[in-house]
């Protein structure tokens, strides 16, 4: 598990959604039925698959960005926060007569986080656009995809993805209801946390801390069709099943939780990265952890996205104090 699994180094390109994220602090969650009062409402750009871009543009990476807004408010908003952190949006098209994607957003007291989605411009991009930037795959190291966009377009990503030889990473988010066709399992990389494993599986959502069980789980998915999955834990750090070696947990990093929003997001983009530079698997996933740390300890999406220095500084913390990067887990007996 030591050897890097992305066949070449360059660019990533990151085929996903753009919203515009209005989140509202809570004490609570509301109840079915109540209304609470929340603390001033504040607009943020975000969207898993800018979440991501941003994520790895601002870790170093080369970040092409293929998608769409609308033509409202929010639209150019978007774009000029992509630009601004880094990102190609030479193919993220202007949808007329279309709104922007949006995410409504609560936090509570704690950091969690509940969301609803409203697709826009998002639900607009097709195998069409995806083809229009295969130049881009070409070159690619990394493509990135995520579920916020419909279907025959993360097909169509993937597929080109692989065809033309870059490293391709799946992020099933948001959990699909009815499972994911099989032709979508077949990647280099499956990304998950445990609820949207479990939907995979078609499980009962059970948040586990049972190493054993996240190896199990892993290798579920492992069956379905991708070449690694990396099953994110969140406080836990993450785990890594290969067909080939023992699963590897490898640990998370301490974090003073405030936002959990794109935690999970920052952690696939600095996995792109790592993985893009020619880092060994084990050693992308320890440094995504470190990215998914430093995002809780801000509040908002993109804004809280860590830069290069900030994960390199808490990489280094770590190491001085002899924290172990990950450890062979072994399931074949039980204790």
């Amino acid at each position: 598990m030591n050897q890097t699994i992305c066949p070449r180094r360059g660019p990533i390109v990151v085929v996903g959604s753009i919203n515009m994220d209005l989140v509202c602090p809570v004490q609570r969650m509301p109840a079915p039925g109540e209304t609470i009062l929340g603390a001033d409402l504040a607009t943020v750009p975000g969207g898993k698959g800018a979440n991501q871009a941003v994520a790895a543009a601002r870790l170093g990476g080369e970040v092409h960005f293929v998608g769409r807004v609308g033509d409202d408010v929010f639209g150019q908003r978007l774009l000029d926060g992509l630009r601004r952190s880094g990102v190609s949006t030479r193919h993220v098209k202007i949808t007329p007569r279309t709104s922007s994607g949006c995410a409504l957003i609560l936090v509570d007291r704690h950091g969690e986080n509940s969301i609803v989605v409203s697709p826009g411009a998002n639900h607009r991009l097709t195998p069409d656009d995806v083809d229009a930037a295969a130049p881009l795959f070409r070159r690619a190291a990394v493509v990135m995809v995520q579920l916020e966009i419909p279907y025959p377009a993360v097909r169509r990503a993937l597929e080109l993805g692989r065809r033309l030889g870059a490293c391709t990473i799946l992020d099933p988010a948001p959990a699909p209801p009815r499972g994911l066709p099989r032709s979508m399992f077949a990647v280099d990389i499956l990304s998950p946390n445990q609820a949207e494993a479990a939907a995979l599986l078609a499980r009962g959502a059970r948040q586990s801390a049972d190493p054993r069980d996240h190896a199990r789980t892993g290798k579920a998915l492992l069956a379905r069709g991708p070449r690694c999955v990396v099953l994110k834990l969140g406080a836990a750090g993450a785990m890594i099943v290969t067909g080939a070696d023992e699963p590897v947990h490898v640990g998370a990093f301490p974090a003073r939780v405030v936002d959990t929003t794109a935690a999970g997001d920052a952690f696939t983009g600095a996995l792109a990265v790592a993985l893009a530079e020619g880092m060994a698997l084990p050693d992308a996933v320890r440094f995504a952890n470190a990215a998914g740390a430093l995002c809780c300890e801000g509040f908002g999406a993109q804004p809280s996205l860590p830069d290069r220095r900030a994960v390199d500084r808490r990489l280094a913390a770590a190491s001085a104090r002899g924290a172990s990067s990950h450890r062979s887990t072994r399931t074949a007996r039980k204790p």
